[in-house]
């Protein structure tokens, strides 16, 4: 049993094979945060079996593997893995929503979407052919996930490209905070598991607030709607605080850009004046929702208002962020550094990440030693140990 990294973790198996990470380049950064972590553990480890022809290349000086996928001037391309595989236990990482990436399209300048990355996730694991152990497809934010259901005659692409993965040789899909967690009855046989990064956030608050205070009179957590309801019933449980919840009114008889408009935010619960409030969902995509949240919270004279996302999108761009910020209607926005952000988001003063790099590293380290990642994925304990840390500080 290992503690070490501040996750428990049993690695005293022998692990399913040698540890192979093929970051693609929407995830190169992450990809060598992951890397680094797991060299300095396997460096450090004492382990009952080294020494024998099962663990020869256990410590490594690392454990990236050389890919890449050039494009043809047509916009077609292929996948090339320039090492061997063969035997692996495989952990291909992919950024869906890196539009930062563009490729030459008959001399256009094109920017990858999710589909583009996801064409190139499948033509790595196509050059795999074949010859690795396993295959374990880390996507943080998951391909399609707010298409999961179907209304009327429309497609479902997330449950599609979860059986399209397992049929090319995939063996487990591990994603963050799943729009709709139940979009892995598509691939019941197979491995699915989808990671809330509560711990994370709550140290990205301490890190943001050091003053902020963790009782009823002063802290409040809020759904911006019923679908994070979940969410923050978690999060007010741990904190110990209470929680309240908008719902959202929408124009059912029209269509905006694929949904239909909200016309208001109606909020249940008791009152937010004077108390700071964490405004926690899955992610921000354009933000006009989660802005508009904010700024009901404080025109019912809500303190500072924390909000805490998987994933930060701005679709539409910071300027309506910087606008609440400078008007006070948002104190603090986190969000993990699972996708790609733009160096102005980083540099903005309201803005705050929470790293991931090392529990991601956890989690293939435990996983290449085929044990449960349960103890990693509950992180309960290890927020209850913060928040003790954090009350001793406070004295």
């Amino acid at each position: 049993m290992e503690f070490q990294s501040g996750y428990e973790r049993n690695v005293e198996t022998i692990p399913v094979g040698e540890l192979g990470i093929i970051a693609l380049k929407s995830c190169e950064t992450l990809g060598k945060k992951i890397d680094a972590h797991i060299v300095k553990w396997r460096k450090e480890r004492e382990h009952e079996h080294l020494g024998t022809p099962e663990l020869r290349s256990y410590a490594r000086d690392s454990y990236l593997i050389d890919a890449s996928v050039p494009r043809f001037g047509s916009g077609e391309a292929k996948g090339i893995i320039n090492d061997t595989v063969r035997g692996d236990d495989l952990y291909l990482l992919v950024d869906v929503c890196n539009y930062s990436l563009t490729y030459s399209l008959c001399g256009h300048t094109n920017h990858m979407s999710p589909d583009d990355h996801y064409q190139d996730l499948k033509r790595i694991i196509a050059a795999v052919g074949g010859k690795a152990r396993r295959i374990n497809v880390i996507m943080p934010f998951l391909y399609e996930s707010r298409q999961h259901k179907r209304n009327g005659r429309e497609s479902l692409d997330c449950a599609l490209a979860l059986q399209e993965l397992v049929s090319m040789g995939v063996d487990n899909i591990i994603t963050f905070d799943a729009h709709d967690p139940r979009v892995q009855n598509a691939i019941p046989l197979h491995g699915f598991e989808t990671i809330q990064p509560v711990y994370q956030f709550i140290k990205g608050l301490f890190r943001a607030a050091p003053d902020l205070k963790r009782d009823p009179e002063h802290l409040m957590i809020i759904s911006p709607d019923e679908g994070a309801m979940a969410r923050a019933v978690y999060f007010s449980n741990i904190l110990g605080v209470d929680m309240g919840m908008f719902y959202k009114r929408r124009d059912y008889s029209t269509v905006v850009n694929g949904k239909n408009p909200i016309v208001a935010h109606e909020f249940l619960g008791d009152s937010v004046a004077g108390k700071d409030v964490i405004v926690i969902d899955d992610m921000i995509s354009s933000g006009e929702s989660m802005l508009d949240v904010a700024k009901q919270l404080k025109d019912r004279n809500a303190n500072r208002v924390f909000v805490c996302t998987t994933f930060g999108l701005f679709t539409d761009g910071l300027k309506k962020f910087d606008e609440y910020y400078e008007k006070g209607y948002i104190h603090k926005v986190i969000t993990t550094d699972l996708n790609y952000h733009t160096p102005e988001l980083l540099d903005r003063p309201y803005y705050e990440p929470a790293a991931m790099g090392k529990y991601l590293a956890s989690i293939m380290d435990t996983l290449n030693h085929d044990v449960s990642v349960e103890k990693v994925r509950s992180t309960t304990s290890k927020i209850t140990k913060l928040l003790a840390k954090n009350r001793e500080e406070k004295k």
